[in-house]
């Protein structure tokens, strides 16, 4: 059958013009074979970024693979010679600490003319240069991003997706771009068979800045003391076929071939030069941690029990939508909780939690150091971690949301002002079978006790969270719904379903009245369930709830702690 095909809007500029791939690299200093890579300075590696070039930038939160020492030369030189200007700046995750981490310090008048990010709130002083109309910013899926680094590795002109139809980035709303200064449409509608689809173009990259553990004498890169890899063979593949230079920031350097194969994660012949750091850390809390690494398994007793609050209440009714051999993801804010009180339970280890950055299993840190695992079964490259998540492999996923509205419509990446980013959000959004979103009822100041097997709110939040309509959508509840996925609503207070006709409330917390408590503190009145329930009782007593026992009746007591 053949397929026809439609474009329904523009050109799609974001590189047409600029296929690199498959070209004579004009640009680079080596070819492979036995050269040795240069090691320089920081401030020397700084100096090959010329005006107008784009960079491409490894790294997460917390500075996790983040190559720093890079960063820091490059604002440095500009903020002394004016040099280099212009530039776009390309990264798939977020960096940074959400204060001057990160991306944060390339955040200088006239360096950077353009960011395409997949997260920005992690690095806030570039997001406020967004803010303000003083440079282009386009915000795209994190997994989009990490499989467009593939794509133009390969040649391609791009990436056809379903991810992000029906969201700001879908062009028939904003097509990702973030403020007025972004007039340039990225993304393009395409049609297939009648069905919509979403064409990404490929990004052309000038320079790269990674970061590995060590580098033999002809380049080649481990990761031995990394957490992860993110999608560093990618974007080094995909630079040096734009005709560009990878420069990899490093511990150490040794002796030519004599790392272990199955341990290089980045061939020598796509690297062109290394810059050493003996004290560089995985994380921004310094030094090395061997658990982090991956090479030691650390004890683990059943932990202290979190504290009875209004976090604990939502991720123990967050858990509660877990089947066993259940696959998930856990997002950053109130989710993260899960993974604690699914251990408390003694659960953890009957369904297998992975994060967007590669790991799969084991115990992740929390806030801006989400993905630095311990005791993680397996790590995978980025890239590879979305194609499942795209696909659909995901049974639940555990989210948080900054505003919603009565259709089920979530935004999480601009609000109150400020760009936060989507990050992996719609991806995982989108794609999940069950999606499970997670907040506090209000926010801004909300003072909510757990007292007596009860709710008692001492202070209502300022910022009404459930809002009659949104300026932008980061999940659509129109796409979940035509994909059959259910969708949940959790709060310290009350609990909604996704339905054809919109909100839903299913389950309302003991002490909550529902007109005054509910219904005052939203913009809208929501459908009501006909057999609106309580919400379990045992979400607001101390000691375990019992899953265990639920889950695998006559073995609560046989979890071997370890």
């Amino acid at each position: 059958m053949t397929s026809g095909l439609s474009v329904s809007s523009g050109d799609g500029g974001g590189g047409s013009s600029r296929r690199h791939a498959g070209r004579a690299r004009p640009r680079g200093t080596r070819g492979g074979g036995d050269l040795a890579v240069p090691v320089v300075s920081a401030d020397a590696a700084a100096a090959w970024v010329s005006d107008g070039d784009t960079v491409g930038i490894l790294g997460a939160g917390g500075g996790l693979n983040e190559a720093t020492s890079l960063i820091d030369a490059l604002a440095r030189r500009h903020r002394q010679t004016g040099s280099p200007s212009g530039l776009t700046f390309v990264h798939s995750t977020g960096l940074g600490d959400r204060g001057h981490r990160g991306m944060s310090p390339l955040a200088l008048p006239g360096l950077c003319s353009r960011v395409i990010g997949g997260h920005w709130g992690q690095s806030p002083r570039l997001a406020e240069l967004a803010e303000r109309d003083e440079i282009e910013a386009y915000n795209f899926p994190q997994g989009v991003l990490s499989q467009l680094f593939r794509a133009t590795a390969a040649g391609q002109p791009g990436i056809l997706t379903h991810v992000g139809l029906g969201t700001f980035v879908d062009p028939r709303s904003t097509g990702g771009r973030l403020n007025k200064a972004t007039r340039e449409e990225l993304v393009r509608l395409v049609e297939i068979d009648g069905e919509p689809w979403l064409f990404y173009p490929t990004l052309p990259i000038d320079i790269a800045f990674i970061r590995a553990t060590t580098a033999d004498t002809l380049g080649y890169l481990s990761f031995e003391d990394e957490i992860t890899t993110l999608d560093v063979l990618a974007l080094a593949q995909a630079t040096h076929n734009s005709g560009g230079r990878v420069l990899a920031q490093v511990q150490r350097v040794v002796r030519a071939r004599t790392l272990h194969p199955k341990s290089v994660r980045v061939p020598g012949f796509l690297v062109d030069g290394l810059v050493v750091c003996p004290d560089q850390p995985q994380l921004y809390t310094g030094s090395v941690d061997r658990f982090f690494s991956g090479d030691y398994t650390m004890e683990t007793a059943r932990p202290e029990p979190l504290p009875l609050d209004v976090r604990k209440v939502v991720a123990r009714r967050a858990l509660l939508e877990v089947t066993p051999g259940d696959v998930g993801n856990v997002g950053v804010g109130i989710s993260d909780g899960v993974g604690v009180v699914a251990r408390e339970e003694g659960v953890d280890e009957a369904f297998t939690l992975t994060v967007e950055l590669g790991p799969i299993g084991g115990i992740s840190a929390q806030g801006i150091y989400l993905g630095a695992t311990i005791n993680a079964q397996a790590v995978v490259d980025m890239g590879a971690q979305f194609d499942f998540y795209d696909g659909g492999g995901l049974d639940v996923a555990f989210l948080s949301f900054a505003e919603v509205d009565r259709y089920g419509n979530v935004n999480v990446h601009r609000f109150g002002g400020k760009i936060m980013g989507t990050g992996g959000f719609i991806d995982i959004a989108q794609n999940s079978q069950r999606v499970v979103f997670s907040g506090t009822f209000t926010a801004g100041g909300i003072d909510v006790r757990v007292e007596d097997g009860a709710l008692r709110i001492v202070r209502e939040g300022r910022v009404e969270k459930f809002v009659t309509g949104l300026d932008q959508v980061t999940f659509s509840a129109a796409d979940a719904l035509a994909a059959g996925h259910a969708v949940h609503y959790v709060t310290e207070r009350a609990v909604f379903r996704l339905t054809d006709g919109g909100l839903l409330l299913t389950e309302v917390a003991p002490g909550i009245d529902v007109e005054r408590d509910v219904f005052g503190h939203m913009g809208f009145v929501p459908l009501v369930a006909d057999d609106l329930a309580e919400m379990d009782p045992r979400l607001f007593q101390p000691g375990p709830m019992g899953v265990r026992g639920e889950w695998f009746p006559g073995q609560a007591g046989r979890r071997r702690d370890r």
